[in-house]
């Protein structure tokens, strides 16, 4: 003989026959009391791989940053020292002076 199995989902509990009919013969509500457990801890993984991935993302922004800034300083030097070395340029009779000369 096979048993048969309980349909999926929660149901109620089993209520006795007889609090059922007196309960329906009275009127009075029937209270069910279903305790549940608690749902399980969210394992450390969890909070781990967000936090991994937001600091190695920080670390490549910080990188990017600093590089910007390092190509930045080196373009303003390399133009510094164009700028003192090639004196005036002109293009069509105006004359631009790009760095001022240390001797007056």
């Amino acid at each position: 003989m096979t048993h048969p199995t309980p349909p999926p989902g929660h149901i109620a509990p089993h209520i006795p026959a007889d609090l059922y009919r007196r309960a329906e013969a009275t009127g009075r509500p029937i209270v069910i009391v279903h305790t549940t457990t608690p749902p399980p801890n969210r394992p450390a993984h969890g909070y781990l791989i967000p936090i991994v991935v937001a600091t190695t993302g920080a670390i490549g922004l910080l990188g990017t940053v600093a590089a910007i800034l390092a190509l930045i300083e080196f373009a303003a030097h390399t133009t510094a020292i164009v700028a003192s070395t090639a004196g005036p340029i002109g293009i069509g009779g105006i004359t631009l002076k790009l760095a001022r000369s240390k001797a007056k």
